[in-house]
């Protein structure tokens, strides 16, 4: 299994690490390699009816890498869907609708395939976060007691990529680990998939 990908000529080295900051005005994310490289950067605008999201390479926002797009104004079930800076489509991602309420599930398409899902693997851990958090003083520390794991994996059933949270206080950590190989543009709409979920999940623990 590789240790280094490469996207759009930038090389990585797993685990990375994700940085939420769900306190800012404005959502943002990082991600991190293991060296410490930034690699992706997304600060997501407020208000917007149909959500379009840039992924840059860099904080400034000068280098966008990718963008992802609603197919449809503010819906649960929304489909978002992936392209490069050239203007490529490289996939999409979907909220399995109602069945994502009690435990979070969404499918990653290539074109109008499903090839894999992301599925939270213990739905409880949000439910005693969230019950966690209610509690005078104490609640202030759920960001280390309840951490949240999410599994990616084809329709088969392997898993291919686990995101798990890490504890922290002011922002959310999450790292990123491959378990079984997969192709390039595979990790891309994993990666993608990821970030993704985390800006519509972040309300939820």
């Amino acid at each position: 299994m590789r240790n280094a990908v490469i996207f759009t000529g930038i090389p990585m080295q797993y685990p990375l690490e994700l940085t939420f900051k769900f306190w800012a005005l404005a959502p943002q994310i990082s991600v991190a390699d293991a060296q410490g490289n930034l690699v992706f950067y997304v600060k997501q605008k407020l208000f917007k009816l149909k959500e379009a999201i840039t992924i840059f390479a860099d904080v400034e926002r000068t280098r966008p890498l990718y963008y992802i797009k609603a197919d449809r104004i503010i819906d649960f079930s929304a489909r978002y869907d992936f392209t490069d800076s050239n203007g490529a489509n490289i996939g999409a991602v979907k909220r399995r609708g109602l069945k994502s309420l009690w435990r979070a599930r969404y499918d990653i398409f290539d074109g109008d395939i499903t090839t894999l899902n992301i599925q939270e693997k213990n739905p409880w851990v949000k439910i005693a976060d969230a019950l966690f958090a209610e509690i005078p003083i104490v609640g202030m520390f759920t960001g280390y007691v309840f951490n949240p794991v999410y599994l990616v994996s084809r329709t088969d059933g392997t898993v291919v990529m686990r995101l798990e949270k890490i504890p922290s206080f002011l922002s959310r950590k999450f790292t990123i680990k491959p378990v079984d190989q997969v192709s390039d543009r595979e990790e891309q709409q994993v990666l993608l998939s990821l970030m993704m979920m985390l800006l519509l999940e972040r309300n939820r623990g």
